[in-house]
């Protein structure tokens, strides 16, 4: 097994590192804090499953400072030469992933949960013992630099014996003896609590011999009861066939009479209904004389309402006639006044139009501009020009004046004005004055040009005022324009009101004509009121003889029917009395064949038997429940007996597991873990001597003695000396823990190991004796030990290692 590579991404002060390992020895090396040990802590949480807060107190610190999440991957190759990839995250949402190489990449394997990933790398990296990997890894392969020293320097003899009969896996022993006490302690309470169990139950199976005799006893009741229960159903089955045939002759003589009953009602009826019928029949004949006086004067009736129905409709069209004629006479007076109104209107406005029009005119001819400002404005940018000249020469004068005085104030202080310095052609002679004339030369000019500019500024604000009064001048005019454009629109439409009046007298006429042609249609209807009055004072003549022959019209119509029915009913009336007297002749009968009074007493002696036949079986069935509750308390009475019998069974078994357990405990449990760490120690102490010898140089013999503890032994005077490890200086504890570390790696059968700062405490020589014990080791020289490592991976600064590691990696 190798690990091949690794890749920490935002792990404490690894940001994003990645680093290659080769097989053999692997030292890291570099300054204090660059992350050395952070290495050893990922390959732990990544590969082995380690827990990081058994790194830092917070999660949090396992990350680079800002970051919310990290990543851990490392590249191994196992014994079968498959190489695989364990990633594993930090941070919220943590995960632990497995990928096997396929073709050049890696593919993840689908595990359910953490401890089936954990299992699968056990598997692969040969440490499937039954103990977890991190475990392993913070004991033996791999202990934290602060723990380097471990168990090995625990003081109290016990717990340094369990905590490295824990690293060995021979703890379970003792375990299993502390734990096997309390199972016999169980088996000696399961013991006492069923024998009580049974005492208590013995007690109620004696009550067995007493629910035997008792259930034997109801039951031969029973057979007794059954028999005279039996008896008795016999003699009603014979009573019942009786009563039946007696109900049967009084159900019919009741029948009988009943139907009777109902016959003579039905014949009673029935004759009323036929005077009724007969009635009728007169009513019928009396409508039917009405109806044949009245016929005439209805056929009159209908005639006038038929013409009046027709004048009705004629109304109507009067009617809506007459609304177009008035609608036609408001249309023509309507457009009359519109045509007057619009007359009126167009004059206003058009005199309106003719003012306001002169006006403008007036206006326009007030605005007429003077020639002079005209001119006046056109000379404004001439005159600014010839302004900003004249200032200009003024300015250049003002400069050279300005030159001439600081040259004046120079030359006598003995300065040449032009070099700044010294003026040797002066030099101990008075200045000539060639200064104060050009200057008054200069003066004259600027005064002249002062007068100029002044001249020259009043005639640029005469040119300024004429400017803007032309420009009031100018908007006042586009103002006008504006006005004069209003106005021709205002007109215009004027124009088209007065052409839209040729409309309205066309319109006008139109209405007044039409108006006068519906009035000429309605002289057709001329005469019609009186008509309507002939007619509707016929109509009210005629009207009586019509509601009678309305009114009698139904009864005439029914005679036929009325005097068939009289027939019918007749005829069922004669039916219905012939059945009365059959029915009457059968009753008479029926009643000389019956006997109430022994009806009666035949139902008595029914009621009798009925109730002794209900109390015999409510007496069986009541003896039948106590045998059922006879019958199951026997069961569970030897139920009971049957588990009597199996307590007594198993406290037998139990018996004999106190027996085992006892033997096991004294005879077994108790001394295999002594035992076995004795020949753990031996064989570690062996390999474990010859690192150290290699190490110290030195002739004392390491043993790994009794509870754990380091002795050193030595001859000293020709008297062995034994030295154990709280009477070893600094020096020689750390090359016995790492001479045993080597060994119980090796014994244990672990593959690959780290050690974080082995030299410490070491002089120079036990430092380099501890790397050729290394070298020794990888390269298995007999002397030493046998190679039994794939990978050894150191943290040092030491430059001894450099000499014998296969691969030093810088950080």
């Amino acid at each position: 097994m190798q690990i091949l590579s690794i890749h920490l991404k935002n792990i404490k002060s690894h940001r994003d590192t990645e680093l290659s390992f080769t097989s053999g020895i692997n030292v890291l090396s570099g300054p204090n804090g660059v992350g050395k040990s952070t290495i050893f802590e990922a390959i732990g949480y990544a590969l082995f499953g380690v827990d990081a807060k058994d790194f830092v107190s917070n999660v949090d610190r396992f990350l680079t400072i800002g970051a919310k999440k990290g990543e851990i991957n490392v590249v191994f190759r196992t014994d079968d030469d498959e190489a695989w990839r364990v990633s594993r995250t930090v941070g919220t949402g943590a995960k632990w992933l497995l990928a096997r190489e396929v073709c050049g990449s890696f593919e993840v394997e689908d595990h359910a949960r953490v401890e089936e990933t954990e299992a699968r790398i056990a598997g692969l990296l040969g440490l499937d013992n039954g103990r977890s990997l991190a475990d392993q890894f913070k004991l033996v392969i791999g202990p934290f630099q602060n723990d380097f020293l471990g168990p090995f320097v625990i003081k109290q003899p016990t717990k340094r014996q369990e905590a490295f009969d824990e690293i060995l896996g021979i703890d379970a022993w003792r375990k299993t003896y502390r734990g096997t006490s309390g199972l016999l302690s169980a088996v000696q309470e399961r013991i006492n609590i069923l024998a009580a169990e049974v005492a208590s139950k013995q007690e109620q199976l004696a009550m067995l011999p007493e629910k035997e005799a008792e259930f034997k006893t109801i039951t031969g009741e029973i057979a007794v009861k059954e028999q005279n229960l039996k008896d008795r159903d016999a003699g009603l089955k014979e009573l019942e066939k009786q009563l039946l045939d007696l109900d049967n002759r009084e159900k019919a003589i009741i029948a009988l009479s009943s139907e009777i009953q109902i016959l003579e009602n039905r014949i009673k009826d029935g004759e009323g209904k036929i005077a009724d019928q007969k009635f009728r029949i007169v009513e019928s004949e009396k409508a039917q004389k009405i109806l044949d006086e009245s016929k005439a004067g209805k056929e009159v009736f209908e005639k006038a309402e038929a013409l009046l129905i027709e004048l009705h409709r004629r109304v109507q069209e009067r009617r809506v006639i007459e609304l177009e004629v008035s609608n036609l006479e408001k249309e023509a007076l309507r457009l009359t006044q519109m045509l007057g109104h619009e007359r009126t209107e167009i004059g206003k406005t058009s005199k309106q139009l003719a003012e306001e029009q002169t006006k403008l005119d007036q206006a326009r001819q007030e605005l007429q501009i003077d020639a002079k400002f005209t001119d006046l404005a056109s000379k404004l940018p001439g005159l600014r020009q010839e302004a900003e000249r004249l200032s200009a020469q003024r300015s250049l004068l003002e400069g050279r004046r300005e030159s001439l005085l600081e040259g004046k104030d120079k030359l006598a202080e003995g300065v040449c004005p032009f070099f700044q310095e010294e003026c040797r052609n002066i030099a101990g002679t008075a200045p000539r004055d060639v200064f104060t004339s050009r200057i008054s030369d200069l003066d004259r000019q600027m005064k002249g040009l002062e007068d100029q500019i002044e001249d020259q500024s009043r005639r640029i604000k005469e040119a300024e005022a004429a400017e803007k009064e032309l420009a009031v001048g100018m908007i006042r005019l586009q103002e006008l324009d504006k006005q004069v454009l209003a106005l021709d629109e205002r007109r215009r439409k004027n124009q088209e009101r007065s052409d839209g009046m040729e409309r309205l007298i066309t319109q006008q006429a139109g209405a007044t004509k039409l108006a006068d042609t519906r009035r000429g249609a309605l002289q057709a209807f001329a005469g019609l009121d009186q008509e309507i009055e002939r007619a509707e004072n016929e109509r009210s003549q005629h009207q009586a003889s019509r509601d009678a022959f309305n009114a009698n019209q139904k009864d005439a119509l029914e005679l036929a029917n009325r005097t068939q029915k009289l027939k019918d009913m007749e005829k069922l009336l004669g039916e219905l009395k012939e059945q009365l007297k059959v029915k009457q002749a059968s009753l008479s009968q029926q009643k000389e064949s019956y006997q109430p009074d022994g009806h009666r007493e035949a139902r008595q002696e029914k009621e009798r038997l009925v109730a002794e036949t209900a109390t015999l079986r409510q007496q069986i069935i009541d003896m039948a429940r106590n045998v059922k509750r006879l019958e199951a308390e026997i069961v569970q009475l030897i139920r009971l007996k049957e588990n009597i019998e199996a307590k007594q069974a198993e406290i037998k078994g139990f018996v004999e597991k106190e027996k085992l357990v006892k033997f096991l405990r004294n005879q077994v449990f108790k001394n295999v873990s002594a035992q076995l760490s004795e020949r753990f120690r031996e064989e570690i102490s062996l390999h474990a001597d010859r690192i150290y010898r290699t190490i110290a140089d030195s002739d004392e013999e390491l043993y790994w003695g009794e509870n754990y503890q380091i002795t050193l032994r030595d001859m000293q005077d020709e008297v062995v000396r034994e030295r154990s490890d709280d009477q070893l200086s600094g020096g020689q504890m750390m090359s016995a823990v790492v001479a045993l570390r080597l060994a119980l790696l090796q014994t244990i059968g672990a593959r690959i190991a780290f050690f974080d700062e082995p030299t410490s405490n070491l002089d120079a020589v036990r430092r380099e004796n501890l790397a050729h014990a290394f070298r020794a080791i990888d390269v298995g020289r007999e002397e030493l030990t046998e190679h039994w490592y794939d990978q050894l991976f150191l943290v040092s600064h030491d430059i001894a290692f450099t000499e014998i590691t296969d691969k030093i990696i810088e950080l």
